[in-house]
Order: C-alpha cells, then structure tokens, then sequence
C-alpha cells in the first residue's frame, strides 16, 4: 500500500501506462465536471473598467510649468494642455525637494 502511494505522489509512471491515461482522465473530469459553486466564495466581483479608469499615473512636471500657490483647476488645466488629453483629472501635486529645500519637480497623480 505504502509503495502504490509512494508512486502516486511521486509520480514513477511513464507516458505510455494504463496509470498515466487514468491520472489524465481523472483530471480532465474534475476540470469539467467540478460546478462552479465549489469554487465561488460569495463575493460580488466588480464589473470590469477600463485599467486606467481606477489607477493614478504619476506625471513628473518642471516647477516653470506649475507653481506651488496654484489652484487645482489651473493645475488640472496646464496638465490637460501638457498632456493633450481633454479627460485627464488631477488627483493629487506633490512637490519634491531637493537638499537646500527648493522644489525640484512636482509628481502629479492623473486618471
């Protein structure tokens, strides 16, 4: 007993055995046979978007072209003219700084 479970797991068949078409079998009938429910844990999937509808894309802008006081639709409104894209929103400015405190770039998430 020992030894026909010591060949099941660790697999001594060769391709052209009754064994091997057995094991094929046997997996074939759970990949069509299993019902879907077996494997579904209750959860509501969301539907499918667009894959840069939910995910913000840092953009990386010189400090002539937006400055630290400006107003989110300036931004918004530069990085739209920059990017030439009318549907670009800006979610979020991050200036960078270098070691003396001088704003290097500022990273600008958009969707």
């Amino acid at each position: 007993m020992f030894r026909i479970l010591k060949a099941i797991l660790f697999w001594g068949y060769a391709r052209n055995t009754w064994q091997y078409d057995v094991l094929c079998v046997l997996i074939l009938a759970f990949i069509f046979l299993t019902p879907k429910s077996w494997f579904d844990n209750g959860e509501l999937r969301p539907a499918r978007q667009h894959q840069n509808m939910s995910i913000a894309t840092p953009l990386l802008v010189t400090p002539g072209i937006i400055t630290e006081g400006m107003s989110q639709s300036e931004v918004e409104r530069r990085v739209r003219q920059l990017t030439q894209r009318a549907d670009t929103t800006v979610v979020g400015v991050h200036p960078r700084y270098d070691a003396q405190g001088q704003v290097l770039v500022f990273e600008v998430d958009i969707r």
